[in-house]
């Protein structure tokens, strides 16, 4: 009696609308839902967590299609938020009375209610931070110090980076310029972006490839066939456990600084359960874990405690406080701002 109940509700409502209320649908990046604390959340709370991996502009993309459903949760970059909310109604405002604050570092969790606020409302919280700079082998490119040396003839069939948004103002600060400036000017950002644009069209003889996968990047760099790349702190350090001459390099020009948050989609079906995953993975001990694994510095305000040495001494290593000093966080990103990276980005990609 029971199997044909629900089977006529799985009829009559869809299957999506039986089961919602005990499944938790995450859209996430790889390794910001390790297995061992989705399932300790489930033991927990009885809520099933489904996991989809996404990176920024698909996150956008999937949710723009969907006008915010599908999900229940998502975790954009903070600077991917105010001008895609303003524009598409793609996230809820958040109730931050249901957020354990006391468990957030304040500054950050300021922060990221400033940048994310449209209107009266904001929409996300801080999850985690890090930056991207450089990943080097010592042994073959000891001098190897700022974004340029992604162009340099000397590291030839031996780089890589992606064809994304950071590396062009990654290589835009490098050559001396600042690229945030230039937000609110258009024309004269274009004309910045052109120019880093045509110094990779020049230098493209030099790359292996563009990454596109974070841990076929790692791959490349633990079996020695590239000497220098652009990618994560966390991936940085997660190969010098193995070979100490590959290491992260804060470059001279100034890492990029990110903070990833957690938002919750304009039809999300499960929020409470949104709410939940939120609270658990800023908890203290789980945040800690998930530093530990995947090397990301968490928002959460007391998981040092819980931190291995070899991870606070990764911190200590890669960034003195002049490079902390000198990170350049990213700000929210105007609209119009991403066509015109876009546009470049095709040029580079499609150059003989």
């Amino acid at each position: 009696m029971k199997k044909v109940l629900l089977l006529l509700l799985v009829f009559v409502f869809g299957i999506s609308s039986v089961f919602a209320e005990g499944t938790l649908r995450l859209l996430t990046w790889k390794g910001y839902a390790p297995n061992a604390l989705i399932e300790k959340f489930e033991k927990e709370t009885g809520i099933k967590v489904e996991v989809t991996y996404s990176n920024n502009e698909e996150m956008i993309a999937k949710l723009r299609a969907t006008r915010g459903a599908g999900f229940d949760l998502a975790q954009p970059s903070q600077d991917r938020i105010s001008s895609v909310q303003a524009k598409y109604k793609i996230y809820k405002p958040l109730d931050y009375s249901k957020i354990k604050s006391e468990q957030i570092i304040p500054s950050m969790l300021k922060a990221v209610k400033d940048n994310t606020k449209v209107g009266k409302d904001s929409y996300a919280v801080p999850f985690c931070w890090g930056t991207s700079g450089l990943i080097v082998n010592k042994k073959y490119a000891p001098e190897a110090s700022d974004y340029t040396d992604l162009l340099n003839p000397k590291y030839e069939g031996r780089v890589s980076y992606r064809l994304k948004r950071p590396t062009l103002i990654a290589l835009a600060f490098a050559m001396g310029k600042n690229p945030f400036a230039l937000y609110n000017d258009p024309k004269a950002y274009e004309e910045l972006m052109e120019m880093v644009g045509q110094k990779m069209i020049e230098a493209k003889n030099i790359v292996k490839n563009y990454w596109t996968n974070g841990d076929a990047l790692l791959q490349l760099l633990r079996s020695e066939e590239v000497y220098v790349a652009m990618g994560w702190d966390g991936g940085g350090w997660k190969l010098h456990q193995d070979n100490p001459n590959i290491d992260f390099v804060a470059p001279k020009s100034g890492a990029l600084g990110w903070i990833d948050t957690f938002a919750i989609p304009a039809k999300a079906k499960n929020v409470d359960a949104a709410y939940k995953w939120i609270n658990f993975m800023l908890r203290p001990e789980n945040a800690a874990y998930f530093t530990n694994t995947e090397g990301y510095f968490t928002a959460s305000k007391d998981a040092a405690n819980f931190l291995n040495p070899d991870v606070k001494d990764n911190l200590k290593r890669s960034f003195p406080q002049e490079d902390i000093d000198n990170i350049k966080w990213y700000p929210p990103v105007p609209s119009n701002i991403e066509s015109i990276e876009a546009k470049i980005l095709d040029k580079v990609k499609s150059a003989r």
